[in-house]
């Protein structure tokens, strides 16, 4: 066999062996997606319970298993590991990572807080994958259509597929991206256990008031991180959202006696937060679902091409019969733990289907999977078809929604391995098993990291704002407006007007203009998180434009790298630090 080297610098993968080129669906290759997808995917429930973002885990995927087992299968002169393998790798750990689709971090705890206590650990584990093993499903019968049938270019799967092959053509600076990730990692790690057991730096503002309105230094190498990767206009827009919300809106709100609050208490962000939100909700909805109508009437320029449409696959007795399966599990469950309606249960099987055709072109189109407006899409519909019944609008739209975002996030996978060639069929498999070791570990860390949602949600250490979202549609559709604030009310009118004008200013305006013309998701999300989170996120989207700016070579090799290190090392010592 020729050596590693020689084979992953040969400048594509016909340059390894014909044997690499041809293993894809090996043991290996499931083992390392389903081990790293266990590692990655408490990354994503932690992040989305602190400010309601997760991260695409396909290329850490990618990075991370390519510097394993290049070296391992050399010293132990196995096979190298080939291309079709590494995509298998990646699809099988982004399916786990991206179980938070399933409502893990939105639906599910806005229920339990309404409730007043989580799903058991069981049936929570079958009801999340349930979620998820529908969208994997309808991902595949979307395939054909999207994939090959269209010219949508889905750019997070382009990532990972070009991702793959420079890798197997430039393998020394695969390595050189894996050691600044890991070095990233480790020192976010290193940082957390000094400041948990050594230095404990403050947590302070320039004053005691100031402090109290969430003005204070959080020293959080994950939101850093996650700063870097969402960009400066959204840094931006979270930092005038803080300024407007904490800093304006907040002391008049006291100083009219508007929201109570006490000197003795050390935050007064509970009592705030619950007049905040309702206008950051509004914020967020319309310029969520302003922006996603936008997008379909953009999107809805595609048109199959005659050539790909002879050439595309059909749907296959298997798929039937998995998305049989899927769907009558899911509408049992929603009967079975939640109560609902079988009418209900069995209408969000066609709501999922259509949801996850529009999300679909929209994430072909933009790599954004619209997961917020799906999810107020969804509860909108059940909530004109089951008014007045909360629980029904939370889960119902959890099936639809969740399932929907899940399919149009693995249509990425999908993508990445149409570009190099990998079986469809066996993607599907490494799906199905990242999503049952998805759904175990993010369940069980999710009720490790959050035993009692009716005290330790909506406060500065978790101010879960996609629960708050949800929760907030909920009780709105269910129990109307007058359980609001007529304050909030007219805040709520204002805050919808704003995202739908920030939302078309999005689309109308010059690219190149819009950095200084505050995201509207952002703006909103701004008014239900810490004025600290939305700081540190925008000093990390800062730093990152400066390094654009003053070393864009290294910023283009490296940032993304660094940032992810840094997500995934806070949140890992986040998970653990619950057993200290």
């Amino acid at each position: 066999m020729a050596g590693i080297h020689d084979s992953l610098t040969a400048g594509s993968a016909a340059g390894a062996d014909a044997g690499a080129s041809q293993r894809e669906l090996t043991p290996r290759a499931l083992a390392t997606g389903l081990i790293l997808g266990a590692l990655l995917a408490p990354c994503n429930v932690y992040s989305g319970l602190k400010i309601g973002w997760s991260f695409n885990m396909s290329i850490t995927a990618l990075l991370l298993a390519f510097a394993f087992w290049a070296p391992v299968a050399r010293l132990l002169q196995r096979p190298s590991w080939g291309m079709l393998e590494s995509n298998i790798n990646q699809t099988t750990a982004s399916a786990a990572a991206a179980i938070t689709s399933s409502g893990l971090v939105a639906p599910i705890p806005a229920l339990a807080v309404m409730t007043g206590e989580n799903l058991p650990w069981l049936p929570l584990i079958v009801w999340v994958f349930s979620v998820s093993f529908l969208g994997v499903w309808v991902g595949w019968f979307l395939r054909p259509r999207m994939i090959e049938q269209s010219d949508l270019v889905f750019p997070a799967g382009m990532a990972a597929a070009q991702t793959m092959r420079d890798m197997f053509a430039h393998a020394d600076e695969a390595m050189s991206r894996v050691k600044v990730l890991m070095s990233s990692l480790v020192g976010a790690v290193l940082f957390n256990v000094l400041d948990k057991f050594v230095w404990h730096l403050p947590r302070v503002g320039p004053t005691l008031t100031a402090s109290k309105l969430t003005f204070v230094f959080d020293p959080s190498l994950l939101l850093l991180g996650f700063g870097g990767i969402i960009g400066l206009r959204a840094g931006l827009g979270l930092l005038l959202g803080a300024a407007v919300a904490w800093g304006l809106i907040g002391p008049i709100l006291i100083a009219h006696g508007i929201v109570q609050v006490s000197e003795d208490q050390v935050s007064w962000f509970e009592p705030l937060v619950g007049w905040l939100l309702w206008p950051g909700v509004a914020v967020m909805v319309a310029a969520s679902l302003t922006s996603f109508a936008a997008s379909l009437f953009a999107v809805s320029k595609h048109r199959p091409h005659g050539r790909a449409r002879q050439q595309a696959s059909g749907n296959s007795w298997l798929q039937y019969a998995g998305f049989t399966v899927a769907a009558v599990l899911a509408i049992v469950l929603q009967v079975v733990l939640f109560g609902v309606h079988w009418t209900m249960a069995l209408a969000s099987i066609p709501v999922a289907f259509v949801l996850a055709t529009v999300a679909a072109r929209v994430v072909g189109e933009t790599s954004v999977a619209p997961i917020g407006a799906i999810g107020k899409v969804s509860q909108l519909t059940f909530g004109v078809m089951a008014p007045g019944h909360p629980v029904t609008n939370l889960m119902t739209a959890n099936v639809a929604g969740g399932s929907a975002g899940q399919s149009a996030d693995l249509l990425n996978d999908f993508r990445a391995g149409h570009e190099v060639g990998a079986n469809p069929a066996r993607q599907v498999v490494a799906q199905c098993a990242g999503v049952v070791i998805g759904s175990i570990v993010s369940s069980l860390v999710y009720l490790m990291l959050i035993p009692d949602p009716a005290t330790q949600l909506f406060t500065p250490e978790w101010p879960a704002p996609a629960v708050a979202v949800w929760k907030a549609v909920a009780e709105a559709l269910s129990q109307g407006l007058q359980g609001i604030a007529p304050s909030a009310l007219w805040a709520m009118a204002i805050g919808g007007v704003l995202g739908v004008v920030l939302a078309l200013l999005e689309r109308w305006l010059d690219p190149k203009r819009l950095v200084f013309v505050p995201s509207g998701a952002a703006l909103g999300l701004a008014f239900v998180i810490p004025a600290s989170t939305s700081l540190m996120l925008f000093a990390g989207a800062g730093l990152a434009a400066l390094a654009h700016r003053f070393a864009p070579g290294w910023a283009a090799r490296f940032l993304l790298s660094v940032a992810a290190g840094l997500v995934a090392g806070e949140s890992l010592f986040g998970v653990a630090s619950v057993w200290f």
